[in-house]
């Protein structure tokens, strides 16, 4: 598995690290800052499930009117790790 950290912006969370396995499934992600419990959650919903489809899920989240939030950070990471591969 290949760890990933992503900065993210325009978020109360800092930045964002997963893995992905050899098949492209996502794996312990993690977040920095941001609702714990939000945060948390997504990542056990997520874990074992295709990163392509994750990012397709969760693009364009927005939270409070911010035109992103952490689901929608977490979605530009694994698409800009799926490309980095």
């Amino acid at each position: 598995m290949k760890e990933y950290t992503f900065e993210v912006s325009g978020v109360c969370s800092q930045e964002v690290s997963f893995a992905l396995d050899e098949q492209n499934r996502v794996h312990n992600v993690r977040f920095l800052g941001g609702c714990p419990g939000n945060l948390l959650a997504i990542g056990k919903l997520i874990e074992g499930a295709d990163a392509s489809h994750v990012a397709t899920l969760l693009k364009g989240n927005d939270c409070g009117g911010r035109g992103t939030s952490c689901a929608d950070q977490l979605s530009r990471a694994l698409t800009q790790a799926l490309a980095d591969k």
